[in-house]
């Protein structure tokens, strides 16, 4: 299959200061850092492991890859 012709599984990479490190809750919404959509998990991938070897010295910083397919068609559990 084409590169134009695959099916796009997006992918949401974000990540933001915790106010828990053993949690996943955000201590302030409105800091959240929306690194961006992608097309494919290893793309996410990618950009999540350099912004989380970009901030690897705060511990209260974590990125977060979010599969966005799952979410939009839940029926089909791609990777």
């Amino acid at each position: 299959m084409s590169e134009k012709n695959k099916k796009q599984l997006l992918h949401l990479v974000i990540g933001g200061e915790l106010s828990d490190i053993d949690g996943v809750q955000f201590s302030n919404l409105d800091e959240v850092d929306i690194v961006g959509v992608y097309p494919n998990y290893q793309a996410a991938y990618d950009v999540w492991k350099k912004k989380a070897q970009q901030t690897v010295d705060n511990a209260h910083i974590r990125y977060f890859v979010v599969h966005l397919h799952r979410l939009m068609d839940p029926e089909h559990d791609e990777k």
